[in-house]
């Protein structure tokens, strides 16, 4: 009876065993079509784009096919725009403010494939998209809206979850100085009031050209609706002031009617560079604005002008992973 035992014991084993193997080698899930295009808490995935005002910049949006089995067939995978998800985000971000929501880039400052190619053996490619942005005014939040368009052939299947079948591009375009500055010594002065200034933890540049950004006057952002009126531009120059200083140009576009007016102290940048002593392959660049200039806010109470003094720091360190070959991802957002 003892043997019985244990020959059912081993019998029993090696069913379990071979049973084992075959459930590893088959497809655990499903295999999905998706972007990897991980949307941030506005519901939009940042993607940074080189200034270049002559030539295209090539972006490349990644898809995956999902499974714990690799590819086994050539798909062609379609893509189109999603006009529709975008205006469904405006109106749960945004509400009625339309003059705040995103705008759809549009068709000349863009081009890509309508379908991209995965074959088999592989899970996962990317899709070329060529951006000129040349001439493009980043006072707008541009968005490309894309999705993966299903396929009535039953070549693949797209993931049904909104976050990984859409992909709504943020477009970003960047220089050597456009980002975001700390603005902890930036003082903005409602005039008549010097003792307690007004002062943002962060201000945001924006890119103009290879040498010049734009930021909006005192404590204005992107999500003033009058921020158009409030620009300010920063163009930097080779012109030694002393050691390390080098001038700055700003001025504004609409001076006739913010009354902007730059202060009496030279507007300088300063920019030093250094080796992580921990990281070797990580170079932090430290950009240091000063700037000094005077304006007037005739629009957000009608019929007032309300005069505003601003001098002060702005800081930016942007940190660099030189082991990447791409400069959109070297830099560490």
């Amino acid at each position: 009876m003892k043997y019985i035992h244990i020959l059912f014991l081993v019998i029993t084993t090696a069913i379990c065993s071979i049973s084992c193997n075959n459930e590893w080698e088959d497809e655990q899930y499903e295999q999905l079509v998706s972007f990897k295009a991980e949307p941030n808490d506005q519901g939009v995935t940042p993607a940074y784009i080189r200034y270049n005002p002559n030539g295209k910049v090539r972006f490349d949006l990644p898809v995956i096919i999902s499974g714990s089995t690799p590819n086994v067939q050539d798909r062609m995978v379609r893509l189109g725009l999603d006009s529709d998800t975008l205006a469904i985000l405006n109106r749960e971000q945004y509400g009625e403010r339309s003059e705040l929501y995103f705008r759809q880039l549009e068709s000349q400052y863009y081009s890509m494939p309508d379908q991209i190619k995965v074959p088999a053996g592989q899970s996962a490619v990317t899709v070329p998209i060529e951006f000129s942005l040349g001439d493009l005014d980043q006072v707008d939040k541009w968005v490309l809206p894309l999705q993966i368009l299903p396929d009535v052939s039953g070549n693949y299947q797209v993931n049904p979850h909104k976050q990984f079948r859409r992909a709504m591009l943020r477009i970003t375009a960047f220089n050597d100085y456009s980002g975001t500055y700390g603005g902890t010594l930036y003082k903005i002065f409602l005039d008549g009031n010097t003792s307690e200034p007004l002062t943002l933890n962060t201000h945001r540049t924006f890119v103009v050209d290879e040498n010049t950004i734009f930021l909006y006057a005192g404590i204005r952002d992107i999500d003033y609706r009058d921020r158009k009126d409030y620009k300010v531009f920063i163009r930097f120059t080779d012109e030694i002031i002393d050691v390390q200083k080098r001038k700055l140009e700003i001025w504004s576009d609409n001076a006739e009617n913010n009354k902007f007016k730059q202060g009496s102290a030279q507007p300088y940048y300063i920019i030093d560079e250094e080796w992580d002593p921990q990281l070797p392959y990580m170079k932090h660049i430290y950009i240091t604005l000063y700037l000094s200039y005077e304006f007037e806010d005739y629009t957000t109470v009608p019929g007032q002008r309300l005069k505003y003094t601003v001098d002060g720091t702005l800081s930016m360190q942007r940190d660099l992973n030189t082991l990447v070959p791409d400069e959109d991802q070297q830099i560490q957002w």
